[in-house]
């Protein structure tokens, strides 16, 4: 018998702002834990499996239950849950948690080849991040072994060959050979974004996020709520309990995407539960998704483009009569419960992948992202003009950088070098520039009295204004008399905001 060792409810191994790793016992029971640690996608991979402990442990049924239960009453809960399932978390034993001993006939991958941000074979190692090592403690591997659930890169990194569900074709190609794996069904072709709202702590932003069983999002999936892999785990790709988990919520926050076994140097790996995708009109609930059309979107992860700018995109639903099709279910679903809190934020994060023949890659202009935006309860009630103050802010801040581009841009033309490099490296600046005012601008759109709005925003302009001529003289020189010429004939116009009366 295989001995149990490393359990993930008491060792520490979740990586947290100020206090090192923690184990799943203290991330629910210690308020002052304020937020998580790590890259944006082991964030995002945690938060899931937390939600999934919670909703497993209690799923209110409605919202006057939701708020009768209170932080407390989830705290508790959760740790009848953990004490009753204790022996299901083990990440070694005759039942590893989220593995498959089945899975052992897979060829065994080093740890380096499925991290996202470690080089291998033949790709260049550029900083010593990237650098692939052998000792990965316990902590590591169990953070590796949840991120690969729902975050695996699509490729041939998968041993496709070994397939657990008799008679099941979706691990092969057209010629029924085995075919390059999937990719996860929270990362998507180029990187999803996702988002939430978040709290002071991690345990109230899982509270906050909690939902009930009278969630509208949730009425597609067949199963509901479902049972958490942990509890049940299926037998292959295709049978009764991997059915369930694809139609099931908690199915989703941990999906199972591959089968993995963990060795000492490495781990076997194949792919899992397929899953479907925002193609077939399903996606995370934290997924931004337009449906509306003919061929679905999502918000995809932008290192060029940081989520702060989409903000007015994830929060379209406050606005009933916009033009906006997006909807993040996951902010959408609890934003209500945000009126009687005093302070919240809303956090954006995710990663940015290249696909060549399915195989998935960071490549230099790939990166991991996110940002987190402040707000306020008086953004969602009724009497507030803040959404279309934001929008329009958001408007006029795009309509800036597009005068700074063309400036630049014909800089250049004037004096006959191609300009466009340039003017976008100077567009990125002034959003970079931006980003550093841009929570004032969300504290502002607040501000229902015109005359202190107006006042508020016309220094911030001013600021921006300086951004402005900062960039500009920086990529434009005068020095010489053809470049003062061409300097002074596109010096950008001043941008007058229109005052509201």
């Amino acid at each position: 018998m295989k001995e149990n060792r490393f359990n993930l409810i008491d060792e520490p191994w979740i990586p947290v702002v100020g206090k090192g790793k923690v184990g799943l016992k203290d991330i629910f029971a210690d308020e002052s834990i304020s937020a998580l640690g790590g890259n944006p996608v082991e964030k995002i991979a945690v938060f899931k499996l937390l939600l999934a402990i919670a909703q497993s442990a209690i799923t209110p049924k409605d919202e006057t239950e939701w708020k009768s239960l209170g932080v407390k009453g989830l705290q508790e809960r959760v740790s009848c849950y953990l004490d009753k399932w204790y022996d299901s978390f083990w990440l070694y034993g005759e039942k590893p948690f989220l593995q498959m001993p089945a899975i052992e006939k897979a060829d065994v991958k080093s740890f380096g080849t499925v991290e996202m941000h470690v080089a291998t074979g033949n790709t260049t190692v550029v900083t010593q991040i990237q650098t692939e090592k052998n000792d990965y403690s316990d902590a590591e591997k169990a953070l590796l072994v949840l991120k690969l659930m729902g975050f695996a890169f699509g490729g041939k990194k998968t041993d496709n060959s070994v397939v657990l569900s008799k008679g099941y074709v979706g691990k092969s190609n057209e010629k029924g050979k085995p075919a390059s794996g999937k990719s996860g069904p929270s990362l998507g072709f180029m990187g999803f974004l996702h988002s939430f709202f978040l709290v002071k702590s991690v345990i109230g932003s899982v509270y906050l996020n909690l939902f009930t069983h009278e969630t509208e999002c949730l009425k597609h999936l067949l199963k509901g709520f479902g049972k958490a892999p942990w509890e049940l785990m299926p037998n292959g790709e295709d049978d009764e309990i991997a059915k369930a988990l694809k139609d099931s919520y908690i199915g989703r926050l941990v999906p199972l995407n591959r089968f993995v076994l963990l060795e000492a140097n490495g781990l076997h790996y194949s792919e899992g539960i397929s899953h479907s995708g925002y193609n077939d009109g399903v996606a995370d609930p934290s997924v931004a998704v337009d449906l509306s059309g003919s061929k679905p979107k999502a918000i995809w992860t932008d290192p060029e483009k940081r989520p702060w700018r989409q903000l007015t995109s994830l929060l379209a639903f406050i606005d009933s009569n916009g033009k906006n099709s997006f909807e993040c279910m996951q902010l959408k679903s609890v934003y209500e419960r945000l009126i009687e809190m005093d302070s919240f934020s809303v956090w954006s994060g995710g990663v940015r992948v290249s696909s060549n023949a399915g195989e998935q890659y960071l490549t230099g202009t790939d990166d991991f992202v996110e940002s987190e935006t402040q707000l306020s309860s008086s953004a969602f009630t009724e009497s507030t003009i803040f959404f279309s103050n934001l929008s329009e802010q958001m408007s006029d801040l795009e309509s800036i950088s597009k005068s700074v581009y063309a400036a630049i841009n014909r800089y250049y033309a004037d004096l006959k070098v191609d300009g466009k490099d340039f003017a976008a490296k100077a567009s990125n600046q002034y959003w970079q520039q931006c980003e550093g005012v841009f929570q004032r601008i969300v504290d502002t759109c607040s501000i229902e009295n015109t005359d202190q709005y107006n006042q508020e925003m016309e220094k911030i302009n001013a600021q921006i204004w300086q951004f402005v001529k900062q960039i500009y003289n920086q990529y434009c020189p005068n020095q010489s008399a053809r470049q003062l010429e061409a300097w002074a004939k596109n010096f950008p116009k001043k941008f007058e905001k229109k005052r509201l009366s």
